[in-house]
């Protein structure tokens, strides 16, 4: 019987492969609604995927004082195409939900609804984009919530390496969240390897000296086309060091040469951090609906799922001869 991908992320012997999309504008019927899923699904078809992660997207321009690259559009509700997706595809979802819009009684009755009327139980927490506006509920304060929940859910959580180059203690952020109720922690998409590492290596010591079961961190890439695509991702606070940030825009084939930094950052990391025994992953996205960036992204994710599974079978290799 295979596995479910719960199980997959609980066993670091196993490898877990995602694919992040984000719902369709709002709006959209149901019966385009299902020919966007089948779509998508039809372009998956082609690759060996453990399951779909769906984003919920918020305006986030009160993180910052620029203006947004894209207009900021709603979308359907990211469990209702969760669902369809699941349906659809029988494999598993993970629905990224934003906390911070609604009290805790809101909250609890979304938890009822997302169980009950959507059968959905794989759920990653966002907090407010910064601690401006009108926040109704911390994340903190939600994680409280579904842990007195009477529902149960598979709960995950966000990383964002960029933050500990900053404030150095995004590991000490991951140990509090496990203690919260996450099992695994997805990251924000990776350009600076050396931010990451550095993270990964933070998390894996003070997991050891403290005699904690470290949880899988499953690493985000997405291709870039070109410089609207580079504005938009570093207005999401994805850090682009500037000599990549050159090797992309200046080269003939933006697309092409995002890929192969994406690959020399993974195996960067690879290399870096296979002997610290955190289980890691992959999550690859497109950020925006342009074809071209959609299709450089199966490629991104068939090279570099390639690179991971090389790194485990070396791992088990060694561990078998040892």
């Amino acid at each position: 019987m295979a596995l479910s991908l719960e199980e997959k992320i609980l066993d670091p012997n196993q490898g877990v492969y995602l694919i992040g999309t984000t719902p369709p504008k709002h709006g959209t019927d149901d019966e385009q609604l299902k020919s966007i899923a089948e779509k998508l699904l039809g372009r998956l078809h082609e690759i060996e995927y453990d399951g779909v992660v769906i984003y919920d997207i918020q305006d986030e321009s009160s993180r910052t004082e620029l203006p947004r690259p894209f207009p900021f559009k709603q979308t359907v509700d990211p469990r209702k195409y969760s669902q369809l997706l699941r349906e659809i595809s029988h494999l598993d979802v993970i629905t990224y939900k934003s906390v911070a819009q609604r009290g805790k009684a809101e909250f609890s009755e979304w938890l009822n609804e997302t169980k009950r009327e959507y059968g959905l139980k794989n759920l990653v927490l966002v907090g407010s984009p910064s601690s401006h506006g009108d926040i109704k509920l911390s994340l903190n304060d939600a994680y409280q919530t579904l842990e007195s929940h009477e529902e149960s859910f598979f709960l995950g959580g966000v990383t964002i390496a960029e933050r500990h180059a900053n404030k150095r203690n995004e590991h000490q952020r991951l140990i509090e969240k496990t203690a919260q109720g996450c099992e695994f922690f997805i990251s924000q998409a990776v350009y600076n390897a050396q931010a990451t590492i550095d993270l990964i290596t933070s998390y894996a010591r003070t997991c050891r000296q403290q005699g904690i079961e470290p949880k899988r961190i499953i690493l985000t890439f997405t291709p870039c086309g070109g410089e609207k695509t580079l504005t938009f991702m570093e207005w999401l606070g994805i850090s682009v060091p500037e000599a990549t940030k050159w090797r992309i825009l200046d080269s003939n084939e933006p697309l092409s040469e995002s890929i192969r930094i994406c690959r020399e950052n993974l195996d960067l990391i690879l290399k870096s951090c296979s002997h610290l025994d955190i289980p890691l992953g992959l999550n690859i996205e497109s950020l925006t609906n342009r074809k071209e960036e959609i299709d450089a992204s199966m490629n991104l994710y068939r090279l570099l799922k390639a690179t991971m599974e090389l790194c485990l079978a070396e791992k088990q290799i060694s561990a078998v001869s040892a």
